[in-house]
């Protein structure tokens, strides 16, 4: 086989090996889910997932958004005094209340982070700060950031948030 067809069938065969393998990459991407499916679908945010089923808010977390969602961790939930998560069982208010202190407007991700006051869902003031790649929101600590969902970003925190009182 002469040269230039050689080369001819190389590059054609080239071709083909990055068609399919970019037609391959593109079909194995997900795309984003809601924050509400992005929960359920975390093993270490499953307190948190039977909760927001238990305050009503699944709909809401599905709903187009933005929002940015500072998520507790099921140790965070662990840790909460004990009969804390009963008494919340049996006050819905309180819990959806809890929960929205969880949450704010808009999708605020590692890099938008400042040093700042911002206003909760449920209408109370959350305090942010950043110092270098570590984020705190009151008093806990994003122990992993920026997961991504269609309708906003989730911060997964160690700490439960209380809401100040009313």
């Amino acid at each position: 086989m002469p040269f230039a067809s050689t080369l001819y069938f190389t590059r054609r065969l080239a071709l083909a090996a990055s068609t399919l393998a970019l037609v391959s990459a593109c079909a194995s991407l997900q795309k984003p889910v809601s924050l509400a499916d992005t929960i359920a679908k975390t093993p270490e945010l499953s307190m948190l997932n039977g909760l927001v089923k238990a305050a009503s808010l699944t709909e809401t977390l599905q709903g187009p958004g933005p929002i940015t969602l500072f998520a507790p961790n099921d140790a965070a939930f662990k840790a909460l005094k004990p009969g804390t998560l009963e008494d919340l069982g049996k006050h819905p208010e309180k819990l959806k209340d809890l929960l929205t202190y969880h949450a704010v407007p808009g999708a605020l991700t590692a890099k938008d982070v400042k040093n700042s006051t911002v206003k909760a869902v449920n209408g109370d003031p959350l305090a942010l700060s950043k110092a270098g790649d570590f984020i705190t929101v009151e008093n806990a600590m994003a122990v992993q950031g920026d997961v991504m969902a269609s309708n906003g970003v989730i911060h997964i925190i160690d700490t439960v948030l209380t809401p100040p009182k009313k």
